[in-house]
């Protein structure tokens, strides 16, 4: 392996038959996968406890133990649920399909084996897998980044751990699908992105701003917008949206363009409430952290003037589930 370079995927044939576990390994080999047996369900289920494994073609018909009970194990425990199973079956039966795919296999072969087939599921499969890792490390690399900008500032992690999540919540419950409430957690962490580019004598400064340097702050906002601007994915164009829109009230009087109502989009309205909800009800050097019932007393008195009226019920609605949150993502105390 040249350094630097991520070794092969690692395919795991699982067969009772020394004779199919041949032909599999002739068609996959000359692919310079790494590859690796197990001719029962046992031994399967032992190796993936040892072994990276990437993939598994996995019989149905073996003594002792069915590939669809190997199948039912390995979605049971949470270190093997994600690897992805192909049944390599010489089983004709709609049933026994219908029932591989409800424990989680993601594709079917069927025997005798075809090479280009094998070749084609295992090849795209393995390019599912790929994309889900870059998703991932993209999904990171934000969450990184956000986090990033709160401890320049007197803020923690936890505050872009904490509001992301009231935001995917708030999200939901306004009627948002579940892939489109996921995709404004993962953006909402970048709401203030732009903070990195404020001088730390104005961001940590401990008394009251002067009025300078509020213009200054807030030029954070275009800052952030400016940092996620020519957005090459669908993630980043919402964040880009949610940082120059968080500040931005329902009246009209926010910043940076003064947008009000509806005009404001619907993402910015969501993570300027909870960002406001997580700050009030959290301590920081400055300021003890207000009760729950003070932060939602003061976020009614502000609906239709900060915030947007119609999710200030959902909020109160959907307070157990922000709380528990809030439990599970607690500041740590020294």
């Amino acid at each position: 392996m040249r350094i630097g370079s991520k070794p092969a995927p690692r395919i795991l044939l699982v067969d009772d038959e020394p004779s199919n576990l041949r032909v599999l390994r002739q068609v996959l080999q000359p692919a310079r996968y790494r590859l690796s047996f197990a001719r029962s369900g046992q031994d399967a289920l032992k190796l993936v406890e040892k072994e990276t494994v990437d993939l598994i073609l996995l019989d149905i018909m073996m003594p002792d133990m069915t590939g669809l009970e190997v199948c039912e194990q390995l979605k049971s425990n949470p270190k093997t649920a994600h690897i992805p199973v192909i049944f390599v079956t010489a089983l004709k039966d709609s049933v026994d399909e219908e029932r591989g795919f409800d424990i989680g296999a993601v594709d079917y072969i069927s025997k005798p084996v075809v090479p280009a087939i094998v070749l084609a599921r295992v090849k795209n499969h393995l390019s599912l897998i790929r994309a889900d890792e870059l998703l991932n490390t993209h999904i990171d690399l934000i969450d990184r980044l956000g986090r990033a900008a709160e401890y320049k500032d007197n803020e923690t992690g936890m505050h872009v751990q904490r509001m992301s999540r009231y935001a995917r919540i708030i999200a939901k419950a306004y009627g948002f699908c579940d892939e489109s409430a996921d995709d404004l957690m993962m953006a909402a962490p970048m709401h203030d992105i732009g903070k990195i580019g404020i001088a730390d004598s104005i961001l940590l400064k401990p008394g009251k701003l002067t009025a300078d340097e509020y213009d200054i702050m807030k030029t954070h906002a275009q800052i952030g917008a400016e940092i996620l601007s020519n957005p090459s994915s669908y993630l980043i164009e919402l964040a880009h949206s949610v940082a120059i829109t968080h500040h931005e009230k329902w009246d009209g009087s926010g910043y940076p363009n003064g947008l009000a109502g509806e005009d404001i989009p619907i993402e910015g309205r969501i993570v300027a409430l909870v960002d406001v909800f997580d700050a009030l009800t959290s301590e920081r050097p400055y300021k003890r952290a207000w009760s729950v019932e003070e932060a939602v007393n003061f976020i009614k008195e502000q609906s239709g003037k900060h915030f947007d009226p119609a999710l200030i019920p959902i909020l109160e609605q959907e307070l157990p589930k922000i709380l528990e949150i809030k439990r599970l993502f607690a500041e740590e105390t020294t």
